[in-house]
């Protein structure tokens, strides 16, 4: 069996530190603040971004071309490895199709070669944590095709638990009207997002306070959840780690869980959401 490696993107948004240890290569998108190039995960702090955020400066995002995911995959079929590659949600960027036009393109070149490209339908810790089973299988032997297959197959079932607290990102981003994000504001909505089956996110409620949509959130996460083994539960945050501790404290006492990973959202998604967004993600129900 040949040896292969599973690839990400940055928007994985987990820990750089975390991807290290465990040898996962990750092609980072890119953004501009103030006519200055970033690359996420290596760009601005989550502190300082979150504060330009807050300044009123705007971060736009650029996806992966073709071009720049064959550099990154290239090396690794040339050294004899397969890949298989856990692409962002296409309902949310190109960047998955661009991965896999390299791939095809690699395919063609390097024959013996075997690249796998799933589209995760999944943003942020919600591609972490399907990295993190795939991870796991790997680990126990499983091969390439049977850590694809598992993928496919469980990728609607990582559930996607969202609230932000300002609504102008979300008006920015096309989600919502103006009207509705200045009204909202004044009387402190709260909008409940979820990741749908096309990858995209949705509004599918709100709740009127920023405490009742991070216990909102939590619920969610505690019905979806049933009947399924979660070994680990992600929360990620827009620089509010005081928020992110209180629902990690509501998903010990609802779930039983103890295993809670906690990071700052990425600046490529932190970039359409804005400051204040947390969300839990753990393995569930179909969404």
């Amino acid at each position: 069996m040949r040896e292969f490696v599973i690839t990400v993107n940055s928007t994985v948004d987990l820990p750089k530190e975390w991807l290290e240890e465990r040898h996962v290569p990750v092609l980072p998108l890119k953004y501009t603040i103030d006519g200055e190039n970033y690359t996420d995960m290596s760009g601005l702090t989550a502190k300082e971004f979150f504060q330009k955020l807050r300044e009123g400066h705007m971060s736009v995002t650029s996806q992966i071309n073709p071009e720049e995911a064959r550099e990154m995959l290239e090396p690794f079929v040339k050294e004899g490895k397969d890949v298989l590659h856990l692409g962002f949600s296409s309902g949310l960027s190109g960047t998955c199709n661009s991965m896999r036009i390299a791939a095809e393109e690699l395919a063609e070149d390097y024959p013996e070669a075997k690249i796998i490209v799933i589209d995760t339908l999944c943003a942020c810790l919600g591609e972490g944590l399907l990295l993190y089973y795939a991870l796991k299988l790997k680990e126990e032997g499983k091969t390439i095709d049977e850590i694809a297959k598992w993928a496919e197959e469980n990728k609607l079932h990582v559930c996607h638990n969202v609230t932000v607290d300002d609504l102008n990102h979300l008006q920015r981003g096309g989600r919502i009207s103006k009207a509705a994000a200045v009204l909202g504001t004044l009387v402190q909505v709260k909008p409940i997002i979820h990741m749908d089956n096309n990858g995209k996110l949705q509004v599918i409620a709100k709740e009127r306070g920023r405490k009742k949509s991070l216990n909102k959130i939590v619920d969610m996460a505690v019905e979806q959840s049933k009947g399924w083994e979660n070994e680990i539960i992600m929360i990620t945050h827009g620089d509010c780690l005081k928020d992110a501790e209180y629902v990690a404290g509501r998903v010990r006492e609802k779930m039983g869980i103890e295993n809670i990973l906690i990071n700052n959202i990425g600046t490529v998604i932190g970039s359409h959401t804005g400051p204040g967004v947390i969300a839990v993600f753990c393995m569930g129900n179909e969404r």
